[in-house]
């Protein structure tokens, strides 16, 4: 535990945690009113999806906070590859809290007005979590083994 709040790392994914599980668990509250009014009992789209993404995001950054306490890299190396997929999913989480206000659509990539600046946001995003995440692995592989 000492780990987890010694270190700039762990604490940053904690918070972001913190913040996509009370996020989730607004979001909850939010589907529950919409299938309250809804006359099959049935949440928006994008309302769904956020409520999901934000309880799901909540832990991986868990999973982010443990991999970077336990990583053998340094605490600034740590804070930037933790930094980069929280980003990206606060970023999703946001986007499908807006898609659930409008309920205009229920696939947001197939309704897109700019589907190259999607496509590179998307691109940027796998990146960023998929290389975020394995500097984590790395890290935390090098400590076990080294």
């Amino acid at each position: 535990m000492e780990d987890l709040l010694n270190h700039a790392a762990p604490r940053i994914a904690l918070i972001a945690s913190g913040i996509f599980f009370m996020t989730g668990l607004l979001t909850g509250v939010w589907k529950y009113l919409c299938m309250r009014r809804h006359p099959n009992a049935e949440a928006p789209h994008y309302v769904n999806t956020a409520h999901r993404a934000a309880l799901m995001y909540a832990f991986a950054a868990q999973l982010l906070a443990v991999f970077a306490a336990t990583s053998a890299f340094s605490d600034t190396v740590n804070a930037v590859a933790v930094i980069f997929p929280l980003l990206f999913f606060g970023i999703a989480i946001f986007h499908y809290i807006n898609l659930g206000l409008t309920t205009q659509s229920n696939n947001s990539l197939r309704d897109s007005a700019n589907r190259a600046k999607d496509n590179l946001i998307l691109n940027i995003l796998a990146v960023s979590e998929i290389g975020g995440f394995s500097v984590l692995l790395l890290g935390f592989f090098l400590r076990i083994w080294g």
